[in-house]
C-alpha cells in the first residue's frame, strides 16, 4: 500500500512538473513574439529557431539543450531572461536563450539579480542605435530555393529592417501562372504547409505574403526589367535559375534599373566568388565585388567541418562521396539525358554521377586543393542528403577527441551557424528535413581507423532548406544588414 503510495505521489509530482513547464513554453511563445515584433530581437536556442514553435517543440529543444551542454536548462529561467531582455535596451539583435540561461546558471551568484547578469551579458548590445539601412530583394526564377527562400525572407522579415522581398521575377505572369504559384508557395511536399498567408492580388500582378506586397514580374532577359518602375532600389537578385553562370551572363542582370547586386545559388564558373558562409565569407571584397555565389548545396555542407578538421588535425588527402537525393536535372522516368546515367529513372535507381565538390575545394579551401578526390551517388529520396569524408590526417587521433572538436565548434565560435553535433543513435534523413544548418555532424556513426590517422565522417544535409538558410545568411552580409549577435 505505501508503495503504491508512492508511485502515485511520483506520478503526479512528475506530471504536475511537465504541466508547469508546458505553461512557461507557452508564455515563452508570448515574449518571443514581443520581441520579434517590437524590438526586431530574434531568440533562438543553441541555433534552433524558436519562432512559431510549439509548445511541445520548445520543450523538446530545451531537451536537445540539456543534451548537449549536459546541463538542464528550464524553460522557466528562459522565460525569465526573455522578460528581463524585453524590459532591456538591447539592439535589434539576435541571441541565443540557451546559451544565457546555462551561463546565468553557473553565474548567478556573481550578479545581484538577473538584471544585472543581462546588462552585464549583453552590454556591448545595449544602448546601440541600428544604422542598416533596409535591402530590397528580388528572386530571379522561383524554383525549390527560389520558393524557400521567399518563406525565409518574408518569415524573417519582422519589423522589415534587413531583407524586404519585393519581386519575384519568371517566365510569364498570367493570372493562371500566378495562382499555380502561390499554391506551389502554400503547399510543399517535402517542407510542409507555409505557416502564414499568400493572397493573389491578380489586379496588380503581385503575391501579398503576410502583408508584405511581392510583384510578380514576367521577363524573358534579364537586361529587360526595369525595376524602378515598382519602386525598387538598389536591390539584391538573387538567381535561383541556374541558367546564368559566370561573371559575363550574370552580369546582365546589373543592366537592369534598379539593381545593385547579384548572388547565384549555384557554383559559378570564372572569377565570381564562390562562398560558403563562415567560412570564407570575410574573403570577400563587398565595397568592390557586384557578383557573388553561394557555391552549392554540397560545398556548404562539407567544407565548414574541412575547415575545422584541417585547422585541428591536418587534412593530408582525402576521398568526398555525397549520397544525394534527386533532384529535378533528373529524369523521372527514363528518357534521354545530356549527361551519363542521370537519363534513368531518378525515382527507381541509385545513380552514380559527378559532384563539383572537389573543385570548389580550389575557391573556398584553396590550399586544400589537390588533395581530394570526389564522386556522388543519387538516391530515390526527394530531399536531404549524405556526405562521407574519407580523411586522411596529419597526426593521431581518437573518436572522443573528433567529436569534441565537432562539439566545440557546434557550440562556440564562427560556426555555430553552420554545425549542428547530433547525438542520436537512431538518426535518419528524414530527421534533418528543415534543419537551418548546412553541416548536420553524425556523431555515432564517425570511424576511427586502427592506425589513428584515417578517419570516416558523416554529415548530413537538407540540400534544400539548409543551403537556402545558408544563401539568406550570405545575403544579409554582403547587404549589410546583419544584425548584432549574441551566440
Amino acid at each position: 500500500m505505501e508503495t503504491k503510495e508512492k508511485t502515485n505521489k511520483g506520478y503526479e509530482s512528475q506530471l504536475n512538473e511537465y504541466i508547469t513547464q508546458e505553461k512557461a513554453a507557452i508564455d515563452l511563445i508570448g515574449i518571443i513574439g514581443k520581441l520579434w515584433f517590437e524590438k526586431s530581437i530574434e531568440l533562438i536556442l543553441f541555433r534552433n529557431q524558436l519562432k512559431d514553435r510549439s509548445a511541445s517543440e520548445i520543450m523538446n529543444l530545451h531537451l536537445y539543450a540539456r543534451d548537449i551542454v549536459k546541463k538542464s536548462i528550464s524553460v522557466s529561467d528562459s522565460v525569465m531572461l526573455a522578460n528581463e531582455l524585453y524590459k532591456s535596451d538591447v539592439c535589434p539583435s539576435r541571441i541565443d536563450i540557451g546559451k544565457l540561461a546555462y551561463e546565468y546558471q553557473q553565474e548567478k551568484g556573481n550578479y545581484k539579480s538577473a538584471t544585472d547578469f543581462i546588462n552585464d551579458k549583453l552590454k556591448d548590445l545595449i544602448g546601440k542605435k541600428s544604422t542598416q539601412t533596409p535591402k530590397d530583394v528580388i528572386l530571379y526564377g522561383f524554383g525549390r530555393i527560389g520558393r524557400l527562400a521567399a518563406r525565409e525572407i518574408i518569415s524573417q522579415a519582422g519589423k522589415g529592417e534587413q531583407l524586404r522581398l519585393r519581386a519575384i521575377v519568371t517566365r510569364g505572369n498570367s493570372d493562371e501562372e500566378i495562382v499555380k504559384r502561390a499554391d506551389l508557395l502554400r503547399t510543399d511536399s517535402v517542407h510542409g504547409n507555409f505557416p502564414g498567408t499568400v493572397i493573389e492580388d491578380l489586379a496588380n500582378k503581385a503575391l501579398i505574403i503576410n502583408g508584405h506586397t511581392v510583384h510578380m514580374i514576367d521577363a524573358k532577359n534579364p537586361e529587360d526589367v526595369d525595376y524602378t518602375a515598382w519602386g525598387i532600389e538598389n536591390a539584391l537578385l538573387i538567381d535561383n535559375t541556374g541558367v546564368f553562370r559566370d561573371d559575363k551572363e550574370l552580369s546582365r542582370h546589373l543592366k537592369a534599373k534598379g539593381v545593385d547586386k547579384v548572388l547565384l545559388t549555384a557554383p559559378a564558373k570564372g572569377d565570381v566568388p564562390n562562398v560558403v558562409h563562415g567560412v570564407n565569407h570575410e574573403t570577400v571584397d563587398l565595397k568592390n565585388t557586384k557578383i557573388f555565389s553561394a557555391a552549392s548545396c554540397t560545398t556548404n555542407a562539407i567544407m565548414p567541418v574541412l575547415y575545422v578538421i584541417d585547422k585541428e588535425l591536418g587534412i593530408a588527402k582525402g576521398h568526398i562521396e555525397t549520397v544525394h537525393s534527386y533532384t529535378n536535372d533528373q529524369n523521372l522516368l527514363d528518357n534521354y539525358h545530356k549527361k551519363y546515367r542521370r537519363g534513368r529513372s531518378a525515382a527507381l535507381n541509385m545513380v552514380i554521377t559527378e559532384t563539383g565538390a572537389e573543385s570548389a575545394l580550389k575557391k573556398v579551401l584553396p590550399h586544400l586543393a589537390g588533395k581530394f578526390t570526389a564522386n556522388s551517388v543519387r538516391v530515390p529520396t526527394p530531399n536531404v542528403s549524405l556526405a562521407i569524408l574519407n580523411l586522411n590526417i596529419n597526426r593521431e587521433t581518437s573518436l572522443e577527441e573528433v567529436n569534441e572538436i565537432m562539439r566545440k565548434y557546434a557550440l562556440n565560435g564562427s560556426l555555430v551557424e553552420q554545425i549542428q553535433y547530433a547525438f542520436s543513435n537512431e538518426l535518419v534523413s528524414s530527421d534533418v528535413v528543415g534543419n537551418p544548418c548546412p553541416s548536420v555532424y553524425d556523431s555515432n556513426a564517425t570511424i576511427i581507423s586502427p592506425d589513428k590517422k584515417s578517419i570516416v565522417l558523416y554529415i548530413w544535409y537538407d540540400n534544400e532548406y539548409g543551403y537556402t538558410r545558408q544563401v539568406i545568411r550570405f545575403s544579409k552580409y554582403i547587404s549589410e544588414v546583419r544584425r548584432a549577435i549574441y551566440y
